[in-house]
């Protein structure tokens, strides 16, 4: 197994990547390897400062980099040498088993669709994130962002691929599948979820329990919570506002430092034909160590062939 992750990526790169590397090699077995993409000038002074055997590590030599702030598309086009643009090469080329990065989400996206490109079938990728549970569980949201505007149908994909991740990945048994909407009831809601709530009812693909609303986010009625990306992101933003507004305020609590986004390292990019982790840009080297182990999860649970299988 390789894992490809970008160390170029990210607001602390190559810092704070080199370190979760280091972190996640602690994890992983001796047939689980690390390809580490980025300039090697940077890297290797890293590891030495560490005491880490540079041997543990595989490298890919590059010294372009896609910037937080470039254009998604011109960028991916423009620099097909950069840290991201290789890692999906080789990804796309069978080097790689999976490839993660704090870095462009934007890039990160437009690349596992151009490189890797989207299971047949599917008409959209989404962006999934975590949302922690008073009960101690965890839950699945998507999409958060890749997707503002969605159809019908859809949502209706989102939902199949949100219950075959929480089943493979998070060892959910039967997943529950709710759609977010401003009351229960089937009627409530915009001309989206008036449209989505009859094909979600009738997919008989996936455990769909019905409209849920914000209110439902943490408690234990859906394991998979499917929406647009634009209501996606402004939930997700939300509550990752909730553990800066405690640490701010002084206050210690066990659910809400749950809410560290360091917790669940990226957001898996569900859809495509390859595993793909889009990290934090902010990302710790806690977070790149999940992010990793979430990108080892995807590889050994062999999610991307499921998803193939329930699409063809």
């Amino acid at each position: 197994m390789k894992i490809g992750l970008d160390i170029m990526g990210g607001d602390y790169a190559p810092k704070a990547n080199v370190l979760g590397a280091i972190a996640a090699h602690q994890l992983l077995s001796p047939k689980e390897h690390l390809v580490l993409i980025g300039d090697t000038q940077q890297i290797k002074p890293l590891l030495s400062e560490n005491g880490f055997n540079p041997d543990h590590f595989e490298y890919v030599h590059t010294e372009e980099v896609i910037g937080m702030g470039e254009h998604a598309t011109k960028a991916i086009v423009q620099k097909p040498n950069s840290s991201i643009g290789i890692g999906f090469s080789m990804l796309k080329k069978g080097e790689l088993d999976s490839f993660a990065s704090a870095g462009n989400s934007g890039a990160m996206l437009v690349g596992a669709v151009f490189s890797v490109k989207t299971v047949p079938g599917i008409i959209r990728p989404c962006l999934c994130s975590f949302v922690p549970k008073l009960s101690g569980g965890t839950g699945l949201m998507m999409d958060v962002g890749a997707n503002a505007d969605c159809k019908p149908d859809t949502l209706v994909q989102f939902g199949t691929l949100g219950s075959l991740y929480a089943k493979n990945v998070m060892h959910i048994d039967d997943p529950k599948v709710g759609l977010i909407n401003i009351g229960e009831e089937d009627e409530k809601g915009n001309m989206l979820s008036l449209a989505t709530f009859p094909l979600m009812k009738d997919n008989g693909i996936f455990n769909f329990i019905g409209n849920i609303e914000g209110r439902d986010l943490f408690n234990d009625k859906a394991d998979v919570i499917v929406c647009d990306g634009f209501t996606g992101n402004i939930m997700l933003k939300l509550a990752e506002s909730f553990y800066v507004m405690t640490i701010r305020k002084g206050f210690k609590d066990e659910f809400f430092d749950r809410f560290n986004y360091e917790n669940y390292g990226g957001s898996p990019v569900l859809g495509v034909n390859a595993p793909v982790v889009i990290g934090h840009g902010i990302s710790s080297p806690t977070a790149v160590k999940n992010m990793i182990m979430q990108s080892r999860e995807m590889i050994t649970t062999g999610l991307v062939e499921k998803i193939q299988a329930a699409f063809k």
